[in-house]
């Protein structure tokens, strides 16, 4: 070995010297595990809820690859496997719920359109029966809508203030982004 630097093992072999030119080891990169370990279960959770791995990417700030490779790992396809596994099951416990009583309703829908005893009049079983088609066939009308709205007035320096904390959040959140703060004229 002509060139390297070597040394005589103990049973009289010659190995090579380790090179230090490389590695030096106040440099060298040191990786949180723990860190790394919450990384991947983020990665893995996001996926579970559905997310693509690019989406998982950009919400994580980190390398598509990243991503993949931990999508792709043995531990992480065994994690994956594990949480959809339980998805998969908590979606069957509510289909049998809704099978369920989706049967008792149309049991009650049946005695409304059978009844011969007169006590439902034709504009009730009109009624069941429309409220039966419309909720079947998915098209029914939505009958409850909710919504919110919030009004203030702000002084010119509660705005000031506000967009300040604003452009706080921004710089920290590693979001590039242009800013003009220059005031709007009347032409404007």
């Amino acid at each position: 070995m002509e060139g390297t630097q070597t040394q005589t093992t103990l049973y009289g072999f010659e190995t090579r010297l380790p090179d230090k030119r490389r590695v030096d080891p106040e440099l060298r990169k040191t990786h949180n595990i723990k860190m790394l370990w919450q990384r991947n279960h983020e990665i893995i959770n996001l996926a579970s809820l559905g997310y693509k791995g690019t989406e998982i990417a950009y919400i994580l700030n980190i390398d598509p690859q990243t991503v993949s490779n931990t999508l792709n790992s043995d531990l992480g396809k065994a994690k994956l496997a594990e949480l959809r596994e339980g998805k998969d099951e908590e979606v069957k416990r509510v289909h049998e719920k809704i099978r369920v009583l989706t049967e008792r309703a149309l049991d009650v829908y049946h005695d409304i359109f059978d009844d011969e005893s007169g006590e439902c009049n034709l504009k009730d079983k009109k009624a069941a029966a429309d409220t039966v088609v419309l909720e079947l066939s998915g098209l029914r009308a939505p009958t409850k809508i909710h919504s919110t709205s919030v009004s203030t007035q702000l002084t010119a320096d509660e705005l000031a203030a506000v967009k300040e904390r604003g452009l706080k959040a921004i710089e920290n959140s590693r979001v590039p982004i242009q800013v003009n703060n220059e005031p709007k004229t009347e032409t404007e």
